[in-house]
């Protein structure tokens, strides 16, 4: 799929992180860009830097997603490109033991249920909802019709301690993958998924130096933490080669997680 400005995209969690990067490099190569963010100041300076629009949307909530994609449509026209990067979710430990009263707790049903909500049902909302209006739009060469780029995780895969929720909705988003582009394949439209490592999100940089030498350390080569331009770079890919389809694809420069 050729970007030029003719294309129009969405990109949730825009307003930061790999999603910001994304959004960027999408405005660079002349795309229509629509950021979804709850973030509403610091998505607004986003999208007025590269001559978007900003949709203010909670990715939980189905009347915020189909109020954003309605907003952006209305601007831009109707998105072929849909790269879906916010996520919200809690972490904790299957059971766990309280240090001062050596009592046993677990991470609670209802924190379950959140972070899925915030991870696998939102990919879900955001790509099924994407694809209802791709569907509408005249064929391009191949007859693709749209494409959706899903954000998963290395702990889909090597999930640590902790990340009991985490990992297995981050498999989910994978595991929505294939099926999702065999729905679509007789309307042209993509499916895929990055599964970013360790990257050098605003959040990660809030961590100590030595925590963050750690990190760096971690990675086989090289030797530091993913650039969030790097992912967008993926994901342009992603965009522009229409033989990539039903894939999920590391971008980890190499590592393998430890339990802890």
């Amino acid at each position: 799929m050729r970007i030029d400005n003719t294309l129009s995209a969405v990109v949730t969690g825009g307003a930061s992180g790999l999603g910001r990067a994304t959004a960027e490099a999408l405005a660079a190569a002349g795309a229509k860009v629509a950021i979804f963010d709850v973030n509403e100041e610091q998505g607004e300076a986003v999208a007025k830097a590269i001559g978007g629009m900003f949709c203010k949307v909670d990715i939980t909530s189905e009347e915020s997603v189909v109020a954003g994609f309605a907003k952006a449509r209305a601007v831009h026209g109707q998105e072929r490109v849909c790269v879906h990067c916010a996520m919200t979710h809690r972490k904790g430990k299957t059971v766990s033991r309280n240090r001062e009263t050596g009592e046993f707790t677990r991470l609670s049903t209802e924190d379950y249920e959140y972070a899925a909500q915030g991870i696998l049902v939102a990919s879900y909302r955001v790509a099924s909802l994407s694809a209802l209006g791709m569907a509408s739009l005249d064929p391009l060469e191949d007859g693709e019709r749209g494409t959706i780029i899903l954000t998963a995780s290395v702990a889909a895969q090597d999930a640590q301690i902790g990340q009991v929720a985490y990992g297995s909705l981050k498999a989910g988003v994978n595991g929505l993958v294939l099926p999702m582009a065999r729905d679509l394949m007789d309307l042209g439209i993509r499916v895929n998924a990055i599964m970013p490592g360790i990257f050098g999100t605003p959040l990660l940089g809030r961590l100590p130096d030595k925590v963050l030498d750690s990190l760096n350390a971690s990675v086989p080569f090289p030797k530091r933490l993913g650039k969030p331009e790097e992912f967008a770079s993926l994901a342009m890919e992603l965009v522009r080669n229409s033989y990539f389809n039903g894939q999920a694809i590391r971008l980890d420069g190499a590592i393998r997680m430890a339990p802890r």
